[in-house]
């Protein structure tokens, strides 16, 4: 155990080395320090308390599997969409952004929810029933 831990470490050493000398090799480096502090602030700052506040108040919630479940499919699905409506601009190709993703994205979230919804009736009606 311990000799993998040691090479992971050196693997990960290595890593760290080549992403410096890459950065050394940019022509202005601070564009890109300035980009991961960014994401550094956005993560711990916001995405990560926002995810634990929103663990704490589904851990209350009687089917927080399937709340769970649609909340990590909600959010997979925002992280894919997301950089097609952050784009600044106009698509280069034309035929690349053909369809309204913001409102496609919304009409998907919906039928989440809806299909959230649904399992959770048909779950209450089942136990009921028996």
């Amino acid at each position: 155990m311990k000799s993998l831990r040691l090479l992971l470490g050196g693997a990960g050493l290595l890593l760290i080395a080549v992403g410096g000398r890459l950065l050394a090799d940019l022509p202005d480096p601070l564009d890109v320090l300035v980009w991961l502090g960014g994401a550094l602030v956005l993560h711990d700052g916001i995405i990560a308390p926002l995810v634990l506040a929103t663990g704490l108040a589904v851990a209350a919630v009687p089917a927080r599997g399937l709340v769970r479940g649609a909340l990590l499919t909600a959010g997979v699905l925002v992280l894919v969409t997301l950089p097609l409506l952050l784009r600044p601009g106009a698509p280069p190709n034309p035929s690349a952004l053909p369809l309204p993703y913001g409102r496609n994205l919304a009409v998907v979230l919906a039928a989440v929810a809806a299909a959230a919804g649904v399992t959770a009736v048909v779950g209450r009606w089942r136990r009921r029933s028996r």
